[in-house]
C-alpha cells in the first residue's frame, strides 16, 4: 500500500500520510526564515497509531529532496508491515 500524502498546513511545508496503522509526516526545515527550523531538507517521521508515543524520525532524514522522502517512507512502511 503506498502512502498519499496531503499538504497539512497552508502556511507551512508539512504533509501528512497514513496507512491502517502508521501516521508519516515529511516537513520542509530550514536554518533559517518561515517554517520549521533544523537540518536543511525534508524531515520524515512515522508515528504507530496503536501506541501512545511521540514520533520518530524515519532512518536518513533530512532528505535533499520531498520525492527522496516520501520513498523512504513507503519504503519504512512496507519493513514495518513485514516486522509487525
Amino acid at each position: 500500500m503506498a502512502l498519499h500524502f496531503r499538504r497539512a498546513a497552508e502556511d507551512l511545508e508539512i504533509w501528512i500520510a497514513s496507512s491502517d496503522d502508521y501516521s508519516f509526516v515529511i516537513s520542509s526545515e530550514s536554518r533559517s526564515g518561515p517554517g520549521l527550523h533544523g537540518e536543511p531538507g525534508f524531515v520524515a517521521s512515522y508515528r504507530p497509531d496503536f501506541l501512545n508515543m511521540p514520533a520518530a524520525q524515519v532512518s536518513g532524514s533530512p532528505f535533499s529532496t520531498f520525492a527522496e522522502a516520501e520513498q523512504a517512507c513507503n519504503a519504512f512502511l512496507g519493513r514495518l508491515i513485514i516486522e509487525g
